[in-house]
């Protein structure tokens, strides 16, 4: 539904989306996990055609979306990460007026409209003004108007941005709703948690880069047994690293710096009381400890040597 091929984006000198590449299928969520400032919103934008590409291609429902873009738009349900509502109009109002830019009119746009607000969980709220929402209902509301037309792929740039824990359930329900019902669902977080509970594929992507991509079975064996220990304090980076290599256990050093010590270590829970001995015996000054199971946010430590940055 969705193929990207070799995606460039340039802003003057500044090269954002530096040759991205994947494909998003019918009836799934496809994610793109990765820290603010990474790329996502440029390659959505340019996939829902409000950026022209610099280099490469991209192609919605068969239809390259620079030389058919009136085509590959019709598939298309965008919630954008900056809340595309009005507010001075009804939450009923917002509705229809989206749904009647994607040509629906009559019965059948005040039948999608009624539909949309009971599936948000807006329709006794329908004729309120949006600005006086709450943020998750505004969330909710956003939402709702990329779905109205009922698209077959939608566009989700990071919608659960500052909600409440009742709406993000709600939009993650929607979201399953619409994997189960046949859309085409491309997800951007930057939240781990999210990404493994709703994506059945997803790449991982970084200063404008992919580094890691596939379903998380495929991302999680790239991990490994490995569990994750992550120190935090006042280190001899030399020190540390020569106490760490004596140790007679399995370890990689993930990051070493003088203010961060991370490690990638099988049965870590086991391994830590030796770990901290001989870090403690460099000197150094431990003041957190942190012990992970293997996860995404393990595998952005070792891709990038840092942490997952909001």
């Amino acid at each position: 539904m969705i193929e990207v091929k070799d995606l460039q984006k340039s802003y003057g000198e500044l090269l954002a989306v530096k040759g991205v590449s994947f494909t998003a299928r019918k009836g799934s969520v496809f994610g793109l996990l990765g820290p603010n400032g990474a790329g996502k919103s440029t390659v959505i934008s340019c996939i829902c055609g409000l950026l022209k590409p610099t280099a490469g291609t991209v192609t919605v429902n068969g239809f390259d979306i620079v030389g058919e873009a009136k085509k590959a738009k019709r598939s298309l349900g965008v919630v954008p990460q900056e809340l595309a509502i009005y507010e001075d109009f009804s939450a009923r109002d917002n509705l229809a007026y989206w749904g009647a830019a994607y040509g629906l009119k009559g019965r059948e746009l005040k039948s999608r409209v009624a539909y949309v607000l009971e599936r948000i969980g807006l329709q006794d709220r329908a004729g309120e003004l949006p600005k006086n929402y709450s943020g998750g209902l505004k969330r909710r509301l956003n939402f709702g108007c990329g779905l109205v037309h009922e698209p077959e792929i939608l566009l989700l740039d990071e919608p659960t941005v500052g909600v409440d824990p009742q709406s993000r359930e709600r939009l993650f329900n929607l979201v399953k709703e619409e994997r189960d019902k046949g859309t085409c669902v491309l997800y951007t977080t930057h939240y781990m948690e999210e990404a493994e509970n709703l994506c059945d594929e997803l790449a991982i992507i970084d200063h404008g880069k992919i580094i890691a991509a596939g379903t998380l079975k495929d991302l999680r064996a790239q991990v490994g047994e490995s569990d994750i220990i992550q120190l935090s304090g006042t280190f001899d980076p030399i020190a540390v690293e020569a106490a760490i290599l004596g140790l007679a256990i399995d370890s990689e050093i993930l990051v070493l710096s003088a203010g961060t010590l991370v490690l990638a270590i099988e049965e870590a829970a086991a391994q830590l009381p030796a770990v901290l001995q001989a870090v403690s015996s460099t000197e150094a000054e431990i003041r957190e400890t942190r012990l992970s199971e293997p996860n995404l946010e393990s595998l952005f430590l070792k891709l990038t040597g840092s942490e997952l940055r909001a």
